[in-house]
Parts: structure tokens; sequence; C-alpha cells
């Protein structure tokens, strides 16, 4: 049973309806209700079984009600992807709105952070599960410009090292996956004059997440994973 947030397009679209076919049940999760929508109705067209909810995870009630549904639902939750981000502006940080840094940490950071809080008290309950986080090379190593987003790309990936370490016990695995270009909205907006025909697809992204779970040990715990990585 997998929970897959931000999942209306992109990546988290891909990964659901991939993880679906391979036989998961999927809660996914959106804050626009007409895409949400349509990864449902595709994933339960193939055959897949699927249940949408329209979600702000920067708001602890809302991140509480998605592991209380996955729970009541299907009784566990076995697998967390936190796919759900925002960009917000490209400018130095000596101009960088307040309002805005504080909307980009609210979703990539706090908004994860809750997230994975109440699915890894569910997964520590039962003993085991796997915590895959969504980052990017920006929050590995900084660059002018990214601001907000670099800043709480980095703290997921401390969060997750954490997690990995305060959860070891419990068999629950958590690493962080840095996708590269992908064709996406996001990154059509942060480069909006590359060639996307040099990108991969979200669909190969999927793919990749999917080896990694089929494939996660305990030795990955903590780790930092890359597309261009075969576990």
């Amino acid at each position: 049973m997998a929970l897959i947030t931000g999942a209306g397009r992109g990546i988290g679209r891909a990964t659901a309806e991939l993880f679906a076919r391979a036989g998961a049940r999927v809660v996914v999760c959106a804050r626009t209700k007409k895409q949400l929508d349509a990864t449902r109705k595709s994933i339960t067209a193939a055959g897949g079984e699927a249940v949408a909810r329209v979600a702000d995870i920067g708001s602890a009630r809302q991140a509480r009600a998605l592991a209380d549904l996955a729970k009541r639902r299907y009784g566990r939750l076995d697998i967390l992807v936190n796919n759900a981000g925002i960009l917000g502006p490209l400018a130095p940080l000596l101009a960088y709105p307040l309002r805005e840094w504080t909307k980009v940490l609210r979703v990539n950071l706090t908004g994860t952070f809750l997230v994975t809080q109440q699915a890894a008290r569910l997964m520590a309950a039962q003993g085991s599960g796997c915590i895959i986080t969504i980052s990017s090379s920006v929050g590995r190593a900084g660059r002018a410009k990214w601001g907000g987003y670099a800043v709480s790309k980095f703290g997921e990936e401390g969060l997750s090292q954490i997690l990995a370490d305060e959860l070891r016990d419990r068999e629950v695995i958590a690493f962080t996956f840095n996708p590269g270009g992908t064709r996406t909205d996001m990154r059509a907006r942060a480069y909006p004059h590359e060639d996307r025909r040099r990108l991969h697809a979200p669909s190969e992204v999927a793919q990749a997440l999917l080896r990694l779970v089929a494939s996660a040990i305990p030795a990955m715990s903590g780790k930092a994973f890359d597309f261009s990585d075969r576990p």
C-alpha cells in the first residue's frame, strides 16, 4: 500500500500509475482536484485501485488525515513517496521575498515533515516501511538563485537521514532520490529555454523509483540516490 503526494501530474502521477500497475493499492493526494481526479481515473481504468484526496500537506490536520485514510482503508502503509513541492521564485537570497520563502518552506519542508511523521508512526508500529523523498541536485550542492527551493531540499535530505537513523531498529527504510532533468512543468518554469527532448520522461523516473522500492534493504536507509544509480 503506497501513499504518493503531489500525484496530480508529472513524476507523482507517473509513479502512482506505475505502482498501481505493479499491484500496489495507492492513496494519492494533490492540491488540484481536476488533476487528481484524472490520476485516479487513469489508475482505475487500467484495473488498479486508488483513493484520491485533495490535500494541503502544509496543514498538520490534513497531513494526519492522509495517513488516517490509508490506515482506515487498507489497514497499513508500506510506501510513502514524498513528491509534492513548489518551485518558488528563482532569485538571489538578498532579494528573496519573505512571503515566498515562507510559502516554499511550508509546503516543501514542513509539509514533507508532517506527512512523513504521520506515515513513519504507522510504519514503526507495524515494523516495516519505505519512505522515499524526491530531492534535487540543488539540495545537495548550493547553487545561486535557487533560494527557498534549494534550502527546502537541503532540509529534506537532513530529514531523511535523521529519520533513517532513528527508525533503523524498526525496519523502516528512508532515503532520498534525485530524478535529475525530467519533463515536468516545474522543470519548464526553471529552465524555460531548455530542449525538453533531451530530458527523461516522468514514467522513466517512476520506473527507477519502483526498482528502488523493490530492492530496498536496510543498508539503503539514509542514502541519497540519483536517477543514474542502479540498485
